[in-house]
C-alpha cells in the first residue's frame, strides 16, 4: 500500500502520480486558447496526510484547481475549499463558493472560517497580504447579526501574530456595533492603538468611520508617540466627520519635519471646498518656505511632490495678489507638478482635467497603480481618436515608442508604464491656450482613459474660476452614480418589464461592451462571446446583472490577466495562449494577435490577476432605467441569434 512506504517514498510517488497531472497544467494547444480540448480534472490523493494533500494541490493552477472534485457533504475535500479561499488570483465567485463549502463541512459560519484563513497568512508575503485584504473584506461585508455573536473570537483576533488579522478583528468589532470594546482594546499598548488606526480605512461603513473621529483625534495628540501620531493623522483621512476641522487639525503638523510627509497626503485627501482660506494661506507660507530651503537634489522625492501638489492647489485659496507672489517664488526653485494616478479595475486617470500656463514648464508624475499596462500621451486639441487608433497597431514600432504613432499631432508621452512602477514627463506647455487631450494609447483604452489639459494664460486667474472642459470624444454623458449589484438588484424582475432590445442594443454601443464583446455575432472579440455565456445564466437575472456591475466577481479562466515579471525586472501583462514546459505564449495587444513568447528559465514571477479584464463602472454614467434596458437585451441574447427576438 502506498501509505506503508515511508514518507519520501509516498511523496515520490504522489509526484509520479501528478506528472500527467503538471504537463496538462503546462502544455496546451498552440491553437487559440479558447478552443483548447477539454482536459479531464486532476487526480488528487485526499486520503494522505496533510503536507502531501498540500503538496499535489499547491502544484495545480488556478484553473485546474478549480477543477478538483470536491462536494459539501465530505469532509475529505475541505483541503480543497481551503486552497482555493486562499489562493491568489481567484475570483470572488470562487472565493465564495469555496467559503460555503468549509462552513457546510466544518458546520462553522463565515466569521470562524475566515478568521482562520487570516491567521495562516504570512506578514511578509505580498501575495498572501493581497489576499488577506480581500478576505478581510469578505468578513466585513458579514451583516451585523452575524458579527455580533462572534464579538469573542473577534476580540481574540485582535490579540494575534498576524498583523492584517489584528485590524480585521478591531474593523470587526466596529463593524458589529462595538465600538467601544475595540477603543477600550486598543489602549492596553502602543501596537494596539497602531492596530485599531489601520483597522479605520478598513470598516466599509462611512457612519461607523465617522464615529471613530474622537478617538481617532485623541491618539493623534501630543502625548502620543510619534508612530502612533503619524497613523493617526492617516487614519483621520478615512474618517468622513467634520473634515473641515480635520483639515485645521492636521495642517500645523506640516510645518513639523517629522511628521510633514504623513501630513501632506492627509491633507490631499481632503476635499478642496473643505479647506479653508486662513488655514491654506498658512500653509502655502510654509510649503513655499519648503520648497525653497530644499536642496535642488531632493526635488524629485515623492515627498517632496506630493507637497508642491499641495502647494498649488492651496495657492487657489489664496488673494490673487499674493498668490501671483507665491508662484513666482516657487517658479524659481521648481516646475508645476501635477500626479495623476490609474484607477486599479476601472480603466481611468483619476484626474479628469488639469490646467497649466502658457510657455511655462510643467512636470506630470504617473503612477500606474492597475494590473494593465498603461501609458501617458498629450495631442493637439481634436486629435485624441485619430492619434489612439493610429498607435494601437504600434506593439513594437522600431525607431519609436510602443503605441505612439510618429506624427506632429502627439506633443508629449511617456513611454509604456507597467503595473504598480511610476514615470516622470517633463515638457514646456503650448503657448497656445486651449483644451489639449491626454489619452492612454494602448489598445481600446481610449474610450474610457482619457482627459485634457487646458493651457491657460493666467494660471491663478483660472483656479479661483475653473471651468470644465468640452469632453474630448465627445461624450456628452455626465456622472449619474457608482453603481453596484446591491443598488440594483432589488426587484430586478419587475424592473425589466416593458423595456425595448432596440433601446438596449444602442446602450450596449454607448456603453463601449460592443468593442469588446460579440452578441449575436455583432461586435469586438477581445471578451467572450456574450449570446454563449448568457446562454448558461438563462432565467438568472441577478447573474447577470452582477457579470455587468461586478466584473471581477467571476472571471472565465481563458480571459484572466496574467502579469510576468522578468529575471531582468521586464514586466509582460495580458491573456494567456498557450504554454508549455519551456515557455509561456501571451497576448498583450488585443489588435494584434501575435503572441508574445516568454521561456520559463526568463520568468522570475508570475501573479494571476483576481480582476477582469471588463473595467469597474462603465454604467457609471447610465441611468438605472438605462441599466435594466442594457440587461434586458443582454436577457434575450439567445432569441437575437435566432432572429425572433422577444419583449418582455
Amino acid at each position: 500500500m502506498l501509505c506503508d512506504k515511508p514518507y519520501f517514498l509516498c511523496l515520490l510517488v504522489i509526484a509520479f502520480s501528478c506528472t500527467s497531472s503538471y504537463a496538462q497544467d503546462h502544455t496546451h494547444d498552440h491553437s487559440d486558447h479558447g478552443n483548447k480540448v477539454a482536459e479531464p480534472p486532476p487526480r488528487i490523493f485526499l486520503d494522505k496526510s496533510a503536507r502531501v494533500v498540500w503538496y499535489q494541490l499547491n502544484r495545480l493552477t488556478n484553473e485546474r484547481l478549480l477543477m478538483v472534485e470536491r462536494a459539501m457533504d465530505d469532509p475529505k475535500y475541505a483541503p480543497v475549499y481551503t486552497a482555493i479561499l486562499i489562493r491568489a488570483g481567484m475570483a470572488n465567485q470562487d472565493r465564495d463558493e469555496a467559503l460555503k463549502g468549509l462552513i457546510a463541512i466544518n458546520k462553522s459560519d463565515a466569521v470562524a472560517e475566515l478568521l482562520a484563513a487570516l491567521k495562516g497568512l504570512d506578514d511578509d508575503d505580498k501575495e498572501q497580504q493581497r489576499v488577506g485584504r480581500q478576505l478581510a473584506a469578505m468578513l466585513l461585508q458579514q451583516p451585523m447579526r452575524v458579527l455580533l455573536p462572534k464579538v469573542n473570537d473577534l476580540q481574540a483576533a485582535t490579540k494575534e501574530g498576524n498583523r492584517l488579522m489584528r485590524s480585521a478583528g478591531y474593523a470587526g468589532l466596529i463593524t458589529a456595533g462595538k465600538a467601544d470594546v475595540a477603543q477600550q482594546a486598543a489602549h492596553e499598548d502602543d501596537n494596539a492603538t497602531l492596530d485599531y488606526l489601520s483597522a479605520v480605512a478598513l470598516v466599509p461603513s462611512e457612519s461607523a468611520r465617522a464615529s471613530l473621529r474622537e478617538s481617532v483625534v485623541e491618539m493623534l495628540g501630543e502625548q502620543s508617540p510619534a508612530n502612533v501620531r503619524k497613523a493617526a493623522i492617516t487614519a483621520l483621512a478615512s474618517v468622513p466627520a467634520e473634515v473641515e476641522a480635520n483639515f485645521q487639525i492636521v495642517a500645523p503638523l506640516v510645518d513639523d519635519e517629522e511628521f510633514r510627509t504623513t501630513a501632506v497626503r492627509m491633507l490631499l485627501r481632503v476635499p478642496k471646498n473643505m479647506r479653508d482660506a486662513a488655514t491654506s494661506k498658512k500653509l502655502v507660507d510654509v510649503l513655499v518656505k519648503y520648497a525653497e530651503t530644499t536642496p535642488a537634489a531632493e526635488r524629485t522625492a515623492d515627498e517632496f511632490v506630493d507637497a508642491m501638489q499641495l502647494a498649488d492647489q492651496l495657492i487657489a485659496l489664496v488673494p490673487s495678489a499674493e498668490a501671483r507672489a507665491y508662484r513666482d517664488r516657487l517658479r524659481a526653485v521648481t516646475v508645476r507638478v501635477v500626479r495623476i494616478h490609474t484607477v486599479e479595475e476601472e480603466m481611468r486617470y483619476d484626474t479628469r482635467y488639469f490646467a497649466v500656463e502658457a510657455g511655462r514648464p510643467v512636470q506630470v508624475v504617473l503612477t500606474n497603480e492597475d494590473l494593465m499596462p498603461h501609458n501617458f500621451v498629450i495631442t493637439v486639441p481634436g486629435a485624441l481618436k485619430e492619434v489612439a487608433i493610429a498607435g494601437a497597431l504600434l506593439t513594437q514600432n522600431p525607431g519609436g515608442t510602443p503605441y505612439v504613432p510618429k506624427t506632429e499631432k502627439v506633443l508629449y508621452h511617456t513611454d509604456m508604464v507597467q503595473p504598480h512602477q511610476q514615470v516622470r514627463l517633463t515638457f514646456t506647455a503650448p503657448t497656445e491656450p486651449g483644451e489639449y487631450p491626454y489619452v492612454c494609447t494602448f489598445p481600446r483604452h481610449w474610450m474610457r482613459m482619457y482627459g485634457v489639459m487646458i493651457v491657460v494664460d493666467d494660471l491663478d486667474a483660472w483656479l479661483r474660476d475653473p471651468k470644465e472642459p468640452v469632453d474630448p470624444t465627445g461624450n456628452n454623458r455626465s456622472f449619474v452614480q457608482n453603481w453596484t449589484f446591491e443598488d440594483l438588484s432589488p426587484n430586478v424582475t419587475d424592473s425589466l418589464r416593458g423595456r425595448s432590445l432596440e433601446i438596449g442594443a444602442k446602450i450596449f454601443k454607448e456603453a463601449t461592451c460592443s468593442q469588446c464583446h460579440k452578441i449575436a455575432g455583432q461586435g469586438g472579440a477581445v471578451g467572450p462571446e456574450l449570446t454563449e455565456v448568457f446562454k448558461r445564466w438563462k432565467g438568472d437575472h441577478l447573474g447577470i446583472l452582477r457579470e455587468i456591475v461586478d466584473p471581477s466577481h467571476k472571471i472565465d479562466p481563458k480571459f484572466a490577466v496574467q502579469v510576468v515579471i522578468t529575471v531582468d525586472g521586464r514586466v509582460v501583462s495580458g491573456i494567456v495562449a498557450s504554454e508549455d514546459k519551456d515557455s509561456i505564449s501571451m497576448i498583450v495587444n488585443p489588435e494584434a494577435p501575435e503572441p508574445t513568447v516568454i521561456r520559463r528559465d526568463d520568468i522570475d514571477e508570475i501573479e494571476k490577476s483576481s480582476k477582469s479584464l471588463m473595467p469597474k463602472a462603465l454604467l457609471d454614467r447610465f441611468t438605472r432605467d438605462e441599466i435594466f434596458e442594457l440587461l434586458s437585451y443582454l436577457v434575450h441574447a439567445e432569441s437575437l441569434t435566432s432572429g425572433t427576438p422577444t419583449g418582455n
